[in-house]
């Protein structure tokens, strides 16, 4: 099985308990040794993006590699949404390093280019210290173990994942996007471009806007092997749906 890594309150039947993680503050020494991940350097995952039926553009999902950030070695992983409709499209990136000992956020890109809406934003996020700085902005508090949107993907493949419990996280990087929540939907044999597999279906929930948030109500199937990978994603929008379906896997573990 896959070490979890996190603060989790898993919840079923009125039951909870507490998954124990690495904790940010132990020494370079002590926090130096990477955590088995279900991933490795050069994984790339190659989507197909559906507004509804109609087929609009593509996504990724690569670890492109590790490398060092501030002295630490660190998970590198892009993931990208290209595509739209006639008057809307979509050309989104968010880059991620963290941690390769505690999957702490380390540091965070976000371009988002969706209809009119254009947004950059570069984080530097030190763990070591509780802070976090956005662009040129003022240092301000984060939250202990931090993670972004795109280090959640990944940490998420090493929870054990078990249909009917509730995974919970005090995580996200910024405060007021906690707690997320992880439902474990059901279990379930789905067929994408890629091939069939047999999956569980997560149910992710940010306190944040987005696909991922409350009204977004989306629905991600993990495959239940060793590999983890994301084959499908279903997010409902204000607009309509948004869709991802795997049709390549290259460099899985």
């Amino acid at each position: 099985m896959v070490l979890a890594v996190g603060a989790a309150t898993m919840s079923a039947n009125g039951q909870s308990a507490v998954a124990p993680f690495p904790s940010a503050s132990r020494s370079l020494a002590e926090s130096s040794t990477p955590v088995p991940v279900p991933f490795a350097v050069g994984e790339r995952l190659e989507y197909e993006v559906k507004f509804g039926s109609l087929k609009v553009g593509n996504g990724t999902m690569e670890v492109k590699e590790i490398t060092e950030v501030r002295g630490r070695p660190a998970w590198h992983t892009v993931f990208t949404i290209k595509g739209g409709i006639p008057l809307y499209r979509v050309n989104d990136v968010y880059e991620s390093w963290f941690d390769t000992s505690t999957l702490n956020t380390l540091r965070y890109h976000q371009d988002v280019d969706e209809g009119s809406y254009e947004r950059r934003r570069r984080y530097e996020i030190y763990p070591e210290r509780g802070m976090m700085r956005e662009g040129e902005r003022e240092e301000e508090p984060t939250v202990p173990n931090p993670l972004d949107e795109g280090s959640f993907l990944y940490f998420v493949r090493t929870l054990p994942l078990e249909v009917g419990k509730t995974y919970e996280f005090q995580r996200y990087f910024k405060a007021q996007g906690n707690p997320v929540r992880i439902r474990v939907l059901r279990a379930e044999t789905v067929t994408v471009p890629a091939g069939t597999f047999q999956t569980v279906v997560l149910q992710p929930t940010f306190q944040t806007k987005g696909i991922f948030s409350q009204n977004g109500r989306a629905e991600v199937w993990i495959t239940d092997d060793d590999r983890r990978m994301m084959v499908q994603m279903k997010s409902k929008l204000s607009f309509g749906s948004l869709n991802l379906y795997l049709q390549r896997a290259k460099g899985t573990k």
